[in-house]
């Protein structure tokens, strides 16, 4: 079984910063792709890294957000800088593991994020 552990989320004014974790353990296949969503009336994609290593970022992430990860590959970092009121979300850590198909999501419980005005 697999489980991701997030942390750092929390209450930020409007242009601060925040540095999300996720921490994943137990039966890791093949880690295909690892990163964050967020949800709010739905759920969109925040950034991720790809099967080639590469990270991908949402429009609204891009110039704000940092992906990273530790040299295990099985924890990344969302650092969050100049926080928009509009980022206020639950923000979850999400992995695709697997070798072959099908493939397994897995996912975290999520950490709120809250950005005041």
């Amino acid at each position: 079984q697999v489980r991701l552990v997030e942390s750092g989320g929390g209450l930020v004014q409007v242009g601060g910063s925040l540095r999300l974790s996720c921490a994943a353990s137990g039966s890791i296949s093949s880690i295909n792709a690892m990163g964050w969503y967020r949800q709010t009336s739905k759920r969109e994609l925040v950034a991720t890294f790809t099967s080639d290593g590469s990270a991908n970022y949402a429009e609204f992430a891009k110039g704000r957000f940092t992906l990273s990860r530790d040299s295990a590959k099985t924890t990344v970092y969302l650092q969050m800088d100049s926080l928009k009121p509009e980022d206020t979300a639950l923000y979850q850590c999400y992995m695709l593991d697997g070798d072959g198909f099908p493939k397994t999501w897995h996912w975290g419980q999520g950490t709120q994020v809250t950005v005041s005005a």
